[in-house]
């Protein structure tokens, strides 16, 4: 899947972005709006994990959504 995908029905993705990393707040979710980058930047302020670290695990859940 492409990130395009993920940020043009954000609010469909929502859910699963939150399971998969729960310490992500609904207003992080508001915030990130779809956009990679602030979704890389809030894995990183949220689970205090470098940006490349974020990057991978973005991937890595994109592999996983239909």
């Amino acid at each position: 899947m492409n990130w395009e995908r993920v940020e043009g029905n954000w609010k469909q993705f929502k859910g699963s972005v939150q399971e998969k990393w729960g310490k992500l707040t609904d207003d992080d979710l508001d915030v990130i709006e779809g956009k990679r980058t602030q979704l890389a930047g809030r894995l990183q302020q949220r689970y205090g994990v470098a940006k490349d670290q974020a990057e991978n695990e973005i991937d890595a859940w994109l592999k996983t959504v239909n």
